[in-house]
């Protein structure tokens, strides 16, 4: 019988080890066991970022002229955000989604100035909501003008929205007849899948990048929601001073060592509580402590969790997972 694969993540199917991945009782089925628990019961079953060789996937994209689409969380925008031009050898065009988490008031062409300095060497830098609907026809005029063949890549690290994108591609541009699972949970894709959109184009979706870096790596689940809320924020502002806390739910917590009265503005989900706190506090368990200088006009980013516009420069103390990226950069907004 010919190899079939999933529709949801893509796998191999296979009806010999129940506990392998790709496992169903009937070749005949078209979605594994693991995407059907997923779409029909919310369930959720991990799997190792070993088995996704991404190495691999890069070097066989390379091997084409096809256009790319780089995904990235416009909250959570990586330090290091030129590294899929180089990486890749291909026209790639970046799009920053989940534009409606941000506020209303906040001008993308102030957000796109910012990124045009930098000079990332995209092919195009686009601002989008696939929830909302928002540059979604400029996002398919400008995959219409860059692609060399009827093949499109689409990467990004795990939840930037890449998923929910491509489905809302499928039912506002497609045929209707694809299906795709989506799940706001890591790894939900495990091989590339061709998704057919039109006569002209074809999606190619690849496994999510899973970063361990990102906070979202290092929470449970109930928390794991919380960070991935789809409302639209609401910027808190604190006036801090010398000696003074600032406790972010049970993720961070930051104590001021230096500076004037300053102004500290979270760009963060709103289910994440952030309070004051007494500066000699018992810090939170488990968690590292780093100094970081802060200069005039930057943000803190700590990744997966959003951003911190800082207003004048100061000496903070975080205490933070080990494990999570952060990083200061010139205020985005």
């Amino acid at each position: 019988m010919k190899n079939k694969y999933c529709l949801g993540c893509g796998v191999k199917l296979q009806d010999e080890n129940i506990l392998n991945i790709g496992f169903v009782t009937n070749l005949e089925q078209d979605l594994c066991m693991r995407c059907f628990r997923l779409n029909n019961y919310g369930e959720y079953e991990s799997v190792s970022s070993n088995i996704i060789n991404y190495e691999k996937i890069i070097s066989d994209i390379n091997k084409t002229k096809d256009l790319v689409l780089y995904i990235v969380d416009i909250l959570n925008i990586p330090e290091n955000i030129d590294n899929m031009r180089r990486i890749t050898n291909n026209d790639c065009i970046l799009v920053l989604n989940k534009r409606d988490l941000l506020p209303f008031n906040i001008k993308d062409e102030k957000i796109l100035e910012y990124l045009k300095k930098k000079e990332l060497g995209y092919q195009d830098i686009l601002i989008v909501s696939s929830e909302k609907n928002r540059g979604m026809d400029n996002l398919m005029s400008k995959i219409s003008r860059w692609q060399h063949s009827k093949n499109v890549y689409v990467v990004g690290f795990t939840n930037a929205g890449k998923s929910s994108l491509i489905t809302k591609i499928i039912k506002d541009y497609g045929n209707g007849e694809t299906h795709l699972t989506i799940a706001p949970l890591p790894s939900t894709t495990l091989n590339n899948i061709e998704i057919p959109i039109n006569d002209k184009l074809t999606l190619i979706d690849t496994p999510g990048i899973i970063d361990n870096a990102n906070i979202i790596n290092h929470v449970d689940k109930k928390m794991y929601k919380k960070l991935n809320s789809k409302k639209e924020l609401h910027p808190k502002t604190f006036q801090i001073m010398k000696n003074q806390s600032l406790l972010i739910d049970s993720l961070a917590r930051i104590n001021y060592l230096e500076g004037d009265m300053n102004s500290f503005t979270f760009y963060i989900p709103n289910e994440i509580k952030t309070r004051r706190l007494r500066f000699k506090s018992k810090t939170l368990i488990d968690l590292t402590r780093m100094v970081i200088d802060v200069k005039y006009g930057e943000d803190l980013v700590i990744l997966g969790l959003g951003f911190i516009k800082i207003v004048a420069a100061c000496k903070i103390e975080l205490f933070i997972n080990k494990d999570v990226k952060v990083f200061t950069r010139k205020n985005m907004i």
